[in-house]
């Protein structure tokens, strides 16, 4: 599970301060889809960003099981990225010259020494398969990005963020780029996966054609957790 109790978030603006975040709590729950609407400015990324420990917040507390990653220093942050937190951005960011299977093999060489990189090379050469497969990419693997289509990219995007089995998914507007039965393919997708894998999924979107692939729907707006529907989505 992952929490925020609380959270506050301003940033400079001239003389002042601008209010994103404005003392939000919310629980999303392990194996259960959050998603997160609200209309532009209204702190969605915001929100996004202080769960996966990309910004600290001014005040709060940001809790992924009983850790609290608003405490930490950015070293530890990036090391709770690393190995308890996926995320998938509204672009796929590949990188060009990997194949869909290279892609996730280049998750193992980050953090930790050579002997460790090899161990994570070694457990993680299996897992890559076994991922492409479980997001329908198994005789797409050894392609480059420029051969896949847009709804194959966000695949791979999404089997990187899972390479090593996270707690937390976090996932930001995952069908801006695709049209609406693409779109639908990729969320009942990540609506699968965090079924079958018990993560604690949240989801910022601002397309709620999709809205049946949710569990639970929470509305943002100017900072605040404005209305929350819980269960009965879909």
């Amino acid at each position: 599970m992952i929490q925020l109790h609380d959270v506050t978030l301003t940033f400079p603006d001239g003389e002042g301060r601008i209010t994103a975040l404005d003392r939000v709590s919310l629980d999303a729950p392990a194996g259960r889809v959050t998603g997160i609407t609200g209309p532009s400015g209204s702190g969605k990324s915001s929100l996004l960003a202080v769960a996966a420990t990309l910004i600290r917040p001014d005040s709060g507390r940001v809790m992924i099981g009983d850790l609290d990653a608003a405490a930490l220093t950015c070293r530890e942050a990036a090391a709770l990225r690393r190995e308890r937190i996926g995320i998938v951005f509204q672009q796929s960011n590949l990188l060009p010259s990997l194949t869909a299977r290279e892609q996730l093999l280049a998750m193992a060489e980050l953090g930790g020494g050579r002997s460790e990189r090899a161990a994570r090379r070694a457990l993680v050469r299996g897992g890559a398969d076994e991922l492409l497969a479980a997001v329908g990419l198994e005789a797409q693997r050894d392609k480059r990005p420029h051969q896949l289509s847009g709804g194959q990219r966000q695949r791979v995007a999404i089997a990187r963020a899972l390479v090593h089995a996270p707690e937390v998914l976090l996932v930001d507007e995952p069908t801006s780029a695709l049209d609406r039965e693409r779109g639908a393919e990729i969320m009942d997708l990540i609506a699968r996966l965090t079924h079958e894998r018990g993560t604690a999924t949240l989801l910022v979107t601002h397309d709620l054609v999709h809205e049946g692939s949710l569990d639970e729907l929470v509305s943002v707006i100017d900072g605040r957790v404005r209305e929350a529907v819980v269960g009965g989505i879909g």
